[in-house]
């Protein structure tokens, strides 16, 4: 390893902060973590390692995907990967100064311009780390505009959005968070009248929710304003092809999890973190956003026009002290959404609907499976199985099919259930196939 520091600044920085030696200032990591004995094999030259991988890569196995659950297996068309490898898009690490690459802040105005239309938001930043993150922000700034600090979640919002949350405010202590419960997986709109009060800063209303659930998001969006609580919308993107945008009905703050727009599943990341907001709250954005303007010869151009955090401005008064955006995973979703275009975008979403609810038909005939919410879904519901879902995702490993997501690991009362999703790519012949694969636990 590389170190640029001599003996000498070494010594001067270990005395400024009252230590003797590094191994004073290392002692309470465990000595096994510290020093860790590596079993590594010989090096190998560029060719052998190039035979290896492919012998790794022989041992995977194809699954049938049929898992959601934040995650979707989209078809990604094969021009996104070609045109985001343009020269014109490639710059170094991330655009802080406004000499950036003119084509990375041109995706960057086009992603921006992309998720205000599709969302109808007044203004989009340049994106965040992903949607948990995003929705994080949109609380940060929630409390910020109305002073209070009680945050109502549904109960069922994503279980690791909730997570996220607890990790960003539970060590300031700031925020005050309360589950709405649920009624046939969906808000309870009593408990949601009960909940809410003068102190309620937002209400997080995600639709379709964690269950793949609609709610009934301008009921809520009305109950939220009437308190002078600001509403934080969790959608789906492509489900925005043919359900109500978070703009239609008054959302303050719209985030998502922008995975599903043209990006593989990547074994779990990197993800890609959207985030809108009305034109009033856009001092309280995070992130950066890009501007149009021209130069000094009047031609077009593209600039950061805004940048509220703490590289700028004192870090006390920071939106945020989020400095980077997936700026690759953003070119490759507005690729995706220039190349679908809004009818691409609603055949799309109008596809998932269709194979989602005939697969969910198919399921609920299977002597032993249901469906556990009887209500409107975009293209996720939860099926009761007839033995534990573990047991049943297992098995059809096996089979070389991802049976979905079992909730057991988020909900011990669901321990039956799998949260099943299907997408566009999903054939027929396939969804046979997992049908009669769940058929041998028919009772």
């Amino acid at each position: 390893m590389f170190s640029p520091h001599t003996a000498k600044e070494r010594e001067e920085m270990l005395a400024e902060i009252g230590v003797s030696s590094l191994a004073e200032l290392t002692a309470q990591v465990p000595q096994e973590l510290l020093y860790p004995q590596y079993n590594l094999p010989a090096a190998l030259t560029e060719s052998e390692l190039t035979a290896h991988m492919a012998e790794l890569g022989r041992k995977n196995r194809g699954l049938v995907c049929f898992a959601g659950a934040g995650a979707y297996d989209h078809y990604i068309p094969s021009a996104i990967k070609h045109i985001a490898s343009r020269g014109e898009f490639l710059t170094a690490y991330t655009p802080y100064q406004a000499e950036a690459s003119q084509g990375t802040l041109q995706a960057i105005y086009e992603f921006q311009s992309s998720v205000c239309a599709l969302f109808e938001m007044d203004a989009a930043n340049a994106s965040m780390y992903e949607g948990a993150t995003a929705l994080c922000e949109a609380v940060n700034a929630a409390m910020r505009i109305t002073r209070r600090n009680k945050i109502l979640l549904s109960a069922a919002l994503h279980p690791e959005y909730k997570e996220t949350l607890k990790t960003y405010f539970t060590p300031k202590g700031e925020a005050v968070f309360s589950e709405i419960p649920c009624v046939n997986g969906v808000i309870d709109p009593a408990a949601l009248d009960s909940l809410l009060g003068e102190d309620t800063a937002a209400v997080v209303l995600a639709t379709p929710n964690f269950y793949g659930m609609l709610e009934d998001a301008q009921a809520v969006s009305d109950k939220a304003h009437a308190r002078k609580a600001l509403l934080i919308s969790v959608v789906n993107p492509v489900s925005l092809g043919v359900l109500a945008t978070p703009g239609s009905y008054g959302a303050d703050f719209a985030v998502a999890e922008g995975q599903p727009l043209g990006n593989p599943l990547n074994y779990g990341g990197p993800y890609l973190g959207i985030f809108s907001c009305k034109k009033e709250h856009i001092r309280h954005m995070p992130g950066r956003i890009c501007g149009m303007t021209k130069d000094v010869d009047g031609k077009r151009a593209f600039v950061l026009t805004l940048q509220a955090r703490e590289q700028h401005i004192r870090r006390e008064k920071a939106a945020s002290n989020i400095c980077s955006n997936e700026a690759l995973c953003a070119l490759q979703a507005v690729i995706y959404l220039a190349l679908l275009g809004p009818r691409g975008l609603k055949e799309a979403a109008e596809l998932c609907v269709e194979k989602a609810h005939v697969l969910a038909e198919k399921i609920a005939s299977l002597n032993g499976f249901k469906l556990r919410f009887n209500g409107a879904f975009f293209n996720e519901f939860v099926v009761e199985c007839p033995v534990a879902a573990d047991k049943v995702r297992n098995a059809l490993l096996k089979d070389g099919i991802l049976a979905g997501v079992s909730l057991g690991a988020f909900d011990k009362t669901m321990k039956n259930c799998l949260l099943v999703c299907a997408t566009e790519k999903r054939t027929d012949a396939e969804i046979e196939r997992f049908v009669s694969a769940l058929g041998r636990f028919s009772k």
